[in-house]
């Protein structure tokens, strides 16, 4: 499958997002970076899935809860509470997107470096646990 122009765009944007909020809580939380992080990173998940697509994954009644803690932590860190706002942020993050944890693990593995790193014995256990992956008894 082959991306569009602007899902290249919301990739680069989405990328940028998150590594802006990591900056950001390295450096004290400074709400500015924390902000511009997140008009990053939600403008670029718009510009990947399209708009009516990121309305419908926000509304749905399952993930409610983690949509008003991921948006009222946005909005923490707008109005200078940036310590507040990230840790509301990041429990609507994992509510919102836990879901992906184990396809991110499963893609991880295939890395030619990094899925060696993951497969070590201890490593994966460790991962597969904090992924919520379920391995199948054979």
């Amino acid at each position: 499958m082959w991306l569009s122009d602007s899902q290249k765009i919301g990739v680069a944007l989405t990328t940028f997002g998150v590594l802006f909020m990591m900056l950001g809580i390295m450096l004290f939380f400074d709400g500015a970076l924390l902000a511009l992080g997140n008009v990053l990173f939600i403008s670029g998940l718009t510009l990947i899935i399209g708009m009516q697509k990121t309305f419908y994954f926000f509304a749905r009644k399952q993930k409610i809860r983690g949509t008003f803690c991921f948006f009222g932590g946005i909005l923490l860190v707008f109005f200078k509470w940036p310590f507040v706002g990230v840790i509301l942020e990041a429990f609507g993050f994992l509510n919102l997107f836990g879901d992906f944890f184990p396809v991110i693990v499963t893609f991880m593995r295939q890395l030619p470096f990094i899925g060696n790193l993951l497969s070590l014995p201890y490593v994966r256990d460790v991962v597969d646990r904090m992924a919520g992956s379920r391995t199948s008894a054979v």
